[in-house]
């Protein structure tokens, strides 16, 4: 028997499908108990909701006392906007020192690779600036 017979043997027998489905038998069970607890999880809720709502529940609440004047305070957008840029250039970093310390490897192309987005990056930064985005008001 040479040795090409005798790995052929072994992947039939490796991937006869009683070996298969003894091998994936553990992540079956899982998947079937993480989604019957998950359901139930979503379900005993309802089951066990008495749906009793009167004025008295749906009145507003805050801190003991009724609500003066508009509950809801608007936000301004200047604070979503600013967040934003703070995740996008906070990411950029992220993908520096990566950069940095495979720069050895990926060699000239990986070089103008960054170089190319941090000037993307730039010319966003210096568009956002010109338009006032980081002025707070």
């Amino acid at each position: 028997m040479d040795s090409s017979q005798t790995l052929t043997q072994a992947a039939q027998i490796v991937a006869s499908p009683e070996i298969i489905s003894a091998q994936y038998f553990p992540v079956l069970l899982f998947l079937i108990v993480a989604i019957g607890l998950s359901c139930a999880i979503l379900l005993i809720p309802f089951l066990l909701n008495k749906r009793t709502n009167d004025s008295e529940k749906l009145s507003q609440y805050e801190c003991g006392f009724e609500g003066e004047g508009r509950v809801r305070n608007e936000f301004d957008v200047q604070f979503y906007l600013v967040a934003i840029l703070f995740i996008i250039f906070d990411l950029e970093v992220a993908f520096l020192f990566p950069w940095a310390v495979s720069l050895g490897k990926i060699g000239v192309f990986g070089f103008w690779s960054m170089m190319s987005f941090l000037t993307l990056l730039t010319i966003g930064f210096i568009y956002e600036w010109k338009r006032g985005a980081l002025e707070w008001k």
